[in-house]
């Protein structure tokens, strides 16, 4: 493994980091917050003008041809500034498929116009009848020339904004993953707002038609791998993202606690504190650690199911954790809503909570631990 960011991957770095920190202010997220949306356009745009929203988009589309660590980059800094743009599903949960198995008409279609901040895109990756992704419980019937979709899938992001949903879907061949108008006839949803703010959605397709060119990439037979291989990516972009909002919230923690002074000395010279947020610090460590350990073997084409399953449990663990000690640390403050460590609380127990907090992953690794057997380390 090798965590060394290239020159290229460090100056995407610093982009992203030096144009959300100027552009989200806590004035600016007080006014998204107020707004029905929880989408900041503005912002949108301006990050399609600094071809962010482009990562995985091939060249010859415009856009800067990366993949899932250059994202992952960019989710980290989304994570650090709690930025109210839907860069998770656009690009995550979307925008890495379509780029891996779209057809040349679905990329110019889809992944154009998302680098230029023109729409943004979704996928529905949990089922309300499997909880295996490779296994959907909605199934997707052959209807002349196309397809009918049935079926209900769970919190799905960003659905109230996205042109396209990715729902992967079962097939008499096997599985297909089908881009869906979610304003199609024979769609309802169902609203609700997460403790950070972010609406998802409960979607219902009865009889939803689909043609044969939303089918990704043609293939309506290996759609339950390909379904897996967004499920598997979802989980570390996550965890990327709750990596940026543990990092910030314990930096801001230890600001804080250095200057905030009782009995005339810094509370941060109590061993208590000390004690705290030297577990918090701990726990960050190895958030990172076991993240970017499957992202690289993701990106590397390495099987990482294990990997991902470790990286979304810390994610859950650590990050409440950590979460939960820097409103501790702020005592009174971390309530005052004009402070901004309370946003990264909720921040965190949306993200611990999202495609399964830390018990589902350990059912999932111990279900493939009693499958397969131990593994050597690799």
């Amino acid at each position: 493994m090798d965590f060394n960011f290239s020159e290229e991957q460090l100056t995407l770095q610093d982009l992203a980091r030096g144009m959300l920190e100027k552009e989200v202010t806590p004035e600016r997220l007080r006014e998204i917050e107020a707004g029905p949306e929880g989408f900041d356009r503005e912002l949108w745009s301006t990050l399609a003008e600094a071809h962010l929203l482009g990562l995985v988009v091939p060249e010859e589309l415009g856009g800067m041809g990366f993949g899932l660590p250059e994202v992952c980059m960019l989710l980290h800094e989304i994570g650090r500034t709690l930025a109210p743009v839907p860069v998770l599903p656009t690009l995550a949960f979307a925008g890495l498929p379509l780029a891996e198995f779209g057809s040349d008409a679905q990329k110019k279609a889809w992944l154009a116009p998302m680098a230029a901040g023109q729409l943004v895109l979704s996928a529905a990756l949990v089922d309300a009848g499997s909880e295996e992704p490779a296994r959907p419980a909605t199934r997707a019937r052959r209807n002349g020339s196309g397809w009918t979709l049935e079926g209900q899938k769970r919190f799905v992001p960003a659905l109230h904004l996205a042109q396209r949903v990715l729902v992967p879907a079962a097939t008499d061949a096997g599985a297909g993953v089908f881009l869906v108008d979610p304003q199609a006839e024979g769609i309802t949803h169902v609203r609700a707002n997460t403790s950070s703010g972010e609406p998802i959605f409960d979607l219902t397709l009865e009889g939803v038609a689909v043609g044969e060119d939303d089918l990704l990439g043609g293939d309506a037979q290996n759609g339950g791998e390909i379904a897996l291989w967004i499920y598997e990516r979802a989980l570390v972009a996550i965890c990327a993202t709750q990596l940026g909002v543990s990092e910030k919230a314990l930096e801001l923690t230890g600001s804080y606690v250095s200057q905030r002074e009782q009995f005339g000395v810094p509370i941060g010279s109590f061993q208590a504190v000390q004690h705290r947020a030297a577990d918090a610090y701990i726990d960050l460590e190895a958030l990172r650690w076991v993240t970017w350990r499957a992202i690289w073997k993701l990106s590397q084409g390495l099987p990482a199911s294990r990997e991902t399953a470790v990286a979304k449990f810390w994610a859950a663990e650590a990050g409440s954790r950590i979460a939960n000690s820097a409103q501790h640390l702020h005592a009174g403050i971390g309530v005052d809503v004009d402070y901004p460590i309370h946003r990264y609380f909720l921040w965190s127990k949306h993200l611990e909570l999202s495609l399964g907090a830390a018990m589902p992953q350990l059912a999932r690794l111990g279900r493939d631990m009693a499958r397969t057997g131990p593994k050597e380390l690799a």
